[in-house]
């Protein structure tokens, strides 16, 4: 399935992507759930019965352009990160190769869906765009093991920009990474979230940024040093991962910071991530 959110006259709303509209699977059938963080914990009966909405004579349909898209999880309970996880990436900035996750988090202050803008702070004067995959976990796990059935944890994956207030995020003797990646609006998600039994593989597919047309990053998560079951289990040590909660995987090379001369976001900016797979994520950019 291809899952989104959307706002309806009754609040937002999870539904299936079905071409050009998207069916409201609660409103199709009032015992499905309403948002998709509770559709991604529940049963797979429940997922069957999501699935069959669209095929429903009383689905509930919007047509694609009528309704405004939320980020596809507009509540999750983290959002974790991890940093330096593309080996291009780590060589172009001069860095070692880690040798276990680097890992950072956001907060639900930064998110925003398709569209939405991205807001530039009036306090910092290099932000960065970072296109990533995201992992969007659909089962509850500790002590996840490091192997093929970390996949079991996955609810599936969307599109990310993991937008970055360099000054901030680099500044003082200790850096201060969370803080230079928590702004307002610096989490974009989105559009859609392709479920695990679409049977995407996160390890090889194919990622881009666009900045006003043009590429600025082209990679693929085959570059990853950590690949899925790496990352949940090493994070799944110290923190138990829930539905819902989103972790950011990583970026590829071609970030702003590291050319030459540097590329930093501006107001009048459009910024676009596409993934192989899951679609395109268009933001503008705009001053505070």
């Amino acid at each position: 399935m291809r899952l989104a959110t959307v706002l309806t006259p009754h609040g937002p709303r999870a539904v299936i992507v079905a071409g050009d509209h998207y069916v409201d699977i609660h409103a199709t059938d009032p015992g499905l759930p309403t948002c998709v963080k509770q559709l991604l914990a529940a049963s797979s009966s429940v997922k069957a019965a999501a699935a069959a909405t669209v095929a429903s004579p009383n689905a509930v349909k919007y047509a694609a352009n009528s309704v405004k898209l939320l980020p596809p999880v507009p509540n999750p309970g983290k959002i974790l990160c991890i940093g330096l996880n593309y080996r291009d990436h780590a060589i172009e900035g001069g860095k070692a190769i880690p040798t276990e996750p680097v890992v950072f988090s956001k907060f639900i202050n930064t998110l925003i869906g398709q569209g939405d803008p991205i807001k530039l702070p009036k306090v910092a004067e290099k932000v960065d765009y970072e296109a990533e995959l995201v992992i969007v976990i659909g089962k509850t796990g500790k002590h996840i093991p490091n192997d093929e059935r970390a996949f079991d944890y996955v609810g599936g994956y969307t599109c990310g920009h993991d937008v970055s207030a360099r000054d901030w995020q680099f500044r003082g003797e200790e850096k201060q990474w969370m803080i230079g990646k928590t702004f307002d609006t610096f989490a974009p998600i989105g559009p859609v979230i392709v479920t695990a039994d679409e049977k995407l593989d996160p390890h090889d597919l194919r990622i881009q940024l666009r900045l006003n047309g043009q590429t600025m990053q082209n990679s693929s998560t085959k570059e990853f040093i950590f690949g899925v079951p790496a990352m949940l289990s090493f994070l799944s040590q110290v923190i138990t991962l829930e539905p819902g909660d989103l972790i950011f995987t990583g970026t590829p090379p071609g970030v702003g910071i590291s050319r030459k001369p540097q590329v930093l976001l501006k107001a009048g900016d459009v910024v676009e991530v596409e993934i192989e797979g899951i679609g395109t994520l268009k933001n503008p950019v705009v001053a505070e």
